[in-house]
């Protein structure tokens, strides 16, 4: 039923033109901002507190207005639109249920306020509580639930009236580390299985990559880069995506010649000539961030070292992750690198040793 191969010639479902909002006249909460959502795709706004996303998916919903430009939704403006007539299912973390209703009556609600027929209501009560695996608990009430059961209601409740969209603000936020990975997977096999269109809302950057086909990184009211989750993580945009999405190495230093995508640094630490991709165009002389993903960083011994790129480093401690082993590392002139090892390592290395990193000039991206 879910088409994944998001067809961007076509209309997109919403589309923000030029959309500012302010609170106070001066400071903007979200500026300029120009996104599409295409049908059918699970996308996340990812971003700290503060950055624009949450008040983003307000102003989508409807409980927010913008101060300037303009939201359309299937090409027809619904900026002046109240949140009722825009038919989005929304499970926000202040949205809860109803707690002198049962569960059933609590998913039902969306459909007796819109004057669906009592004899239908039952059926798709029934249906909206299978797919979220709560069947046979309609007579509960919420107080008798878990916590995960009860967040699960409020994603029936959003689901039964069957809407093209659902808007959903940080929906695992209070749920503890197990159960929320737990629906993680549940939320992208119902998108899987429905085809409807999910906003997402989360600051949790391995939430985002889990379950998203793309993600739509905010700071200070402004996206960063919007892309589909794997292009987020391995070619991230800037300075400031490559912080926030994921583990990695930042190697300060200045950027030498540039030529081909590629630039030669001058980075402390280094004991080879160095290279890496030059994102941000960065000229000869400039200030500069390089930044590695540690599980691009290869460990070599002091006898058979690569040409280029090669970083002298010593072992400050290892910690244990199950499936491997992470290094932290003091390079000279830098803040402290780590390295992912597989546990496959026959003899792990030692704190105080000395270890030889080697980064690929194609993975070590350079930020102004």
């Amino acid at each position: 039923m879910a088409t994944h191969a998001h067809n961007t010639s076509s209309q997109p479902l919403v589309r923000f033109s030029a959309v500012q909002k302010t609170y106070d006249g001066s400071q903007l909460v979200v500026q300029n901002l120009d996104l599409q959502i295409q049908s059918g795709e699970f996308l996340t706004l990812l971003g700290p507190s503060g950055s624009g996303k949450t008040t983003t998916l307000m102003m989508l919903a409807g409980f927010e207005s913008p101060t300037s430009g303009e939201i359309f939704l299937n090409g027809k403006s619904i900026t002046r639109t109240p949140p009722h007539k825009r038919n989005f299912g929304m499970v926000f973390q202040n949205y809860a249920l109803f707690p002198h209703m049962t569960v059933g009556d609590n998913v039902a609600y969306p459909l007796s306020v819109r004057n669906v027929p009592k004899d239908q209501r039952a059926e798709r009560v029934a249906r909206a509580l299978d797919m979220v695996q709560l069947r046979g608990k309609q007579d509960r009430y919420p107080a008798q639930l878990s916590g995960g059961q009860q967040q699960r209601v409020a994603l029936a409740r959003a689901m039964v009236f069957e809407p093209q969209l659902v808007l959903m603000d940080e929906p695992l936020g209070a749920l503890d580390k197990q159960l929320r990975e737990h629906m993680q997977i549940e939320l992208k096999d119902l998108h899987k299985k429905l085809g409807v269109t999910f906003v997402y809302v989360t600051h949790d950057q391995s939430e985002a990559l889990t379950m998203s086909d793309r993600v739509a990184v905010f700071n200070d009211g402004v996206v960063q880069q919007l892309a589909p989750v794997l292009s987020l993580y391995e070619t991230p945009a800037n300075r400031f995506v490559a912080g926030f999405v994921g583990d990695n190495t930042p190697l300060k230093g200045k950027c030498g010649s540039s030529e081909g995508g590629l630039c030669e640094l001058n980075i402390p630490g280094a004991v080879t000539r160095c290279l890496g991709v030059n994102v941000n165009t960065a000229h000869v002389g400039a200030d500069i961030i390089a930044s590695v993903r540690p599980e691009r960083i290869a460990v070599y011994a002091e006898n058979s070292l690569p040409e280029l790129n090669v970083f002298k480093a010593v072992l400050v401690d290892t910690m244990y992750f199950g499936d491997h082993l992470r290094l932290r590392c003091a390079i000279d002139g830098q803040g402290l690198a780590t390295v992912k090892l597989p546990l496959s390592v026959t003899q792990p290395p030692a704190p105080g040793d000395i270890l030889w990193l080697h980064v690929p000039p194609e993975h070590l991206r350079v930020y102004l």
